[in-house]
């Protein structure tokens, strides 16, 4: 099993880890593409704003028919700042990158910055965090990198600050997740989907004119049908899935998607966008596999390794 779980929440099985960062690591690839689909039709804050009400109030629900208790104030409080953060901060200065010139391989490099932040944040607030673990992130980034240079890298001074913003916004919305107070994780994701949502749609109504004078007839099926999808998929199942991550496992391994996403990505491209492979993708692949392996085994691949060479012996504690 993996070397880098948080201690305090107990080991979960191994089955379950593996399930939940293929989740992360396929359907947010996907979501690219999805994101494409539905803003075709759909202004883009209200389209977000739309997606995670939907899928906070659905969350909501669900939580209550189990019995679960409301959050407290301090809980909705709680709630709010992760909400806020991570889907209405982040996500929304996503969306102003790109209306502001910002490229997309500009954008897909900046966002693997993300669990750098998460990393950091995590070893100030006193938790570990091995070096192998910090070579693993430059090395995931460096292989995003790689698959991004054949994208746009034009930017504007407003859109890269607005780009920088975005990992930064859900890196610290992803640390407070691990250490704040929060209700039962059901209730918590519908209130932190919900609150962040309601926060998008007013900021819709204040920046898209197109949001004042919107109508369901203008939004086309494919549009439509991408929209259910990223409340279903990709918010519903795998944002959950990447919260109880972040529960349950290192900061680095949680974050480790964002250098696996565009793997996940290009192949979706080349599959459905009809999009062709370059001789960099051969050169990614390899970096982002290995710093998949220094993030999930490397501190039992030095333990094993030094063993071999001092006569110590091979320890396998996780």
């Amino acid at each position: 099993m993996p070397a880098n779980f948080n201690p305090t929440s107990g080991h979960p099985t191994q089955s379950r880890l593996v399930a939940a960062l293929l989740t992360v690591y396929i359907v947010w690839g996907t979501t690219y593409f999805a994101l494409g689909l539905a803003m075709q039709t759909l202004p883009p804050l209200l389209m977000n704003g739309t997606r995670f009400v939907a899928a906070g109030s659905l969350m909501l629900a669900w939580a209550r028919w189990q019995g679960l208790p409301w959050p407290t104030r301090a809980q909705w409080a709680s709630s709010a700042l992760i909400g806020g953060l991570m889907v209405f901060a982040a996500m929304g200065l996503v969306l102003a990158a790109q209306r502001l010139g910002i490229g997309s391989g500009l954008m897909a490099t900046v966002v693997t910055t993300m669990p750098m932040w998460l990393a950091l944040w995590t070893r100030w607030g006193g938790e570990p965090v091995p070096w192998t673990s910090w070579l693993g992130l430059a090395l995931g980034a460096l292989g995003a990198l790689l698959l991004a240079l054949e994208g746009d890298f034009s930017t504007t001074l407003v859109g890269t600050l607005c780009a920088f913003g975005a990992p930064l916004a859900w890196s610290l919305g992803s640390y407070a997740s691990r250490k704040l107070s929060l209700p039962s994780p059901a209730m918590a994701s519908g209130a932190q989907w919900l609150l962040g949502g309601a926060l998008s749609l007013l900021a819709s109504a204040w920046l898209e004119p197109q949001a004042r004078t919107f109508t369901f007839a203008q939004v086309s099926w494919v549009s439509a049908l991408a929209w259910l999808y990223l409340v279903v998929l990709g918010t519903l199942v795998t944002l959950n899935a990447y919260l109880w991550l972040l529960q349950n496992s290192s900061a680095a391994l949680a974050g480790s998607y964002s250098f696996v996403n565009p793997v996940v990505a290009l192949a979706v491209g080349v599959a459905l966008g009809g999009e062709a492979l370059t001789g960099w993708v051969f050169a990614a692949l390899p970096l982002i596999g290995l710093a998949l392996a220094c993030i999930l085994y490397g501190p039992t691949m030095v333990a094993l390794w030094r063993g071999r060479f001092t006569g110590a012996p091979r320890s396998t504690a996780h």
